[in-house]
């Protein structure tokens, strides 16, 4: 960050808005790139009004579209990088259970991306991770290479490498408005920037920022409930430090799924949430939601009976979902130099470091690595009206 007694910079090669894990991300290889980035986060690093805060998050292979497993051996590979940059641990492998009914086309497609053949059923899975007590009927396929991310030492981790090689964060300055042009001016609540590419990763306001500029993105912020339940006995329940993460596809009970993974925040407890929430202002996210705690309840006490049945911790994210939950990586359609990551749906986090490559890569103008069909503003329709 630029101390307040030195003269203030105003023009560089790109301006990213957001210090989220995908903005920092995107900062990140726009400063390998030997680009001159100003990262503008609204809120005093670090903070936890968006959709990075916390210590963990899963990363796993298993992904039932092909576009997205494709993406993750480069995405373990850019984690380790970053590892090995800063010397610091950012990932422990748990591996990840899939549960759902046999058949399941999501979890069959998993099952088929990650090229494992092997299926358990309830009894095979409950030798192998007590804790779990499937369903009878049910079946379950193992990611080994699943586990969790610490999340906050990571975005740290992205956050100091970028300055490193030069880039400039500046916080709690918030985005006041966005001249587009060969050159787009921002203005913040400290000052004026310019440079002729922008990249806008502002998470859940990124769709009052692209209305400045004449596009309606059907982005649909979220206010997600993270719980944390309680071992009835202590190391008894089978799902300490070491249990395995796991994903729910396909039941009934809980159609948007429900996750788990061993929860490091909070010893002796395991952090079970619903991937849904309630839909919200992002500047209103601490007005009370609709409570799905009787959901994840009735589901503790099925699927995993050595946990309490009532959290006894309870806090907030924001997802930022697109209709087909499906990220939004694009070029606005009007102002080529201004790049647009949005709508990471609840599953961005594993996926930052491929983003952040591909947001640069669309910043410079360059062949992205990957097929972006699944990412385009125009899979939209009625969003490009106003932008003409």
């Amino acid at each position: 960050m630029t101390a307040p007694s030195q003269p203030q910079k105003s023009t560089y090669d790109a301006i990213v808005i957001g210090a989220g894990i995908q903005g920092s991300f995107t900062a990140y290889h726009l400063a390998q790139r030997h680009r001159d980035t100003l990262l503008l986060e609204q809120f005093l690093v670090p903070h936890s009004r968006g959709s990075s805060h916390g210590q963990s998050r899963i990363i796993r292979s298993a992904y039932p579209q092909e576009y997205y497993s494709r993406m993750m051996p480069d995405c373990f590979r850019l984690w380790q990088q970053l590892e090995a940059e800063t010397g610091t641990t950012l990932y422990r492998q748990t591996g990840l259970v899939l549960l759902g009914p046999p058949g399941e086309p999501e979890l069959e497609a998993c099952r088929r991306n990650l090229g494992v053949e092997e299926v358990l059923d309830a009894a095979a899975l409950s030798r192998r991770f007590p804790g779990f007590q499937m369903q009878a009927g049910q079946v379950a396929v193992l990611d080994s290479t699943a586990g969790v991310l610490f999340a906050d030492r990571a975005l740290r981790a992205v956050q100091e490498v970028f300055r490193r090689h030069g880039g400039t964060l500046r916080d709690g300055e918030k985005v006041l408005s966005i001249q587009p042009g060969a050159t787009v001016t921002v203005t913040t609540t400290a000052g004026v920037y310019k440079a002729p590419r922008l990249i806008i990763t502002a998470g859940a306001w990124t769709g009052a920022f692209v209305e400045q500029l004449g596009l309606r993105l059907p982005l649909q912020p979220l206010r997600i409930n993270v719980c944390y339940w309680r071992e009835k006995q202590p190391g008894s329940a089978g799902l300490g430090s070491v249990s395995p993460c796991f994903l729910t596809l396909g039941l009934s009970q809980a159609p948007h799924g429900i996750y788990g993974l061993p929860s490091i925040e909070y010893p002796g407890m395991m952090k079970v949430c619903h991937h849904h929430g309630s839909p919200t202002d992002p500047d209103k996210r601490d007005q009370a939601p609709r409570s799905d705690i009787a959901l994840l309840s009735s589901f503790i006490s099925s699927y995993l009976p050595g946990l309490e049945s009532q959290p006894a911790v309870m806090e907030t994210c924001l997802y930022t979902n697109t209709p087909d939950e499906d990220f939004i990586l694009d070029r606005h359609p009007k102002f080529s130099n201004i790049v647009i990551g949005a709508g990471f749906s609840g599953h961005g986090f594993k996926l930052a470091p491929v983003v952040g490559k591909l947001l640069c890569e669309l910043s410079l103008g360059e062949e992205p690595s990957y097929n972006m069909a699944h990412f385009a503003i125009t899979r939209f329709p009625g969003v490009l009206g106003a932008a003409q």
